[in-house]
């Protein structure tokens, strides 16, 4: 399972224009914002994007600049390989260490869609004595306690991270994970193809 909210993507303008500046060929740009204050990606710097973003890493570096902001709802597991992606990239999450005792422990936190009748009994018992776990260290405060939910926490929880990367990470991340065996990944190349210009630059489609 995994939720993607409250995304943006900005810089676009500046991107495109400093992709013109090695040929100084900003009076062919076309691009504009409308009505609405939308970046509108004109013809002439699209073909220029497309462009340099077939010639290869070296040439795309202004899609370095063209930032995205996302809040994305996981499971640890998937966190994990996200973590794979340091260079370019940050994440606020929230506490695990700091939080996890302040709600109560239920399977709809978890990410249990892939789990069988049997899956899903044997992880309802789990967080059953996990819930009973959490209130004794409420009631007692005993670091035992707080450290026993954390290391019995199933890697299914699922956690809130607001991210932020360039559309360059998208492009490693695309490629890299959009045949990965996770589905939480084909979510995010979906939702990558969606972002503005990416599939028409990126995938020329």
């Amino acid at each position: 399972m995994l939720e993607i909210s409250n995304y943006k993507v900005f810089n676009f303008e500046n991107a495109i224009r400093g992709a013109r500046n090695p040929l100084c060929s900003w009076e062919k740009s076309d691009s504009y914002f409308d009505e609405n204050k939308e970046f509108i990606l004109g013809a002439n710097d699209l073909v220029l994007a497309q462009r340099l973003c077939k010639a290869g890493s070296d040439h795309r570096k202004f899609l370095r600049q063209v930032f995205v902001s996302v809040d994305i709802l996981a499971p640890l597991y998937w966190w994990k390989e996200f973590d794979t992606y340091k260079i370019g990239t940050t994440a606020n999450s929230t506490s695990t260490m700091h939080t996890i005792h302040k709600n109560k422990i239920e399977i709809e936190n978890f990410s249990s869609d892939h789990l069988d009748k049997d899956g899903r009994m044997i992880l309802l018992k789990v967080l059953k004595y996990i819930e009973e776990i959490r209130i004794l260290f409420l009631e007692t405060k005993n670091k035992d306690y707080w450290y026993k939910i954390i290391q019995l926490l199933p890697s299914s929880f699922n956690q809130l991270r607001t991210c932020t990367m360039s559309y360059e990470n998208l492009i490693n991340i695309y490629f890299s994970r959009c045949n990965h065996k996770l589905d939480e990944w084909k979510s995010v190349c979906t939702w990558a193809e969606k972002l503005p210009y990416f599939a028409k630059i990126v995938l020329n489609r």
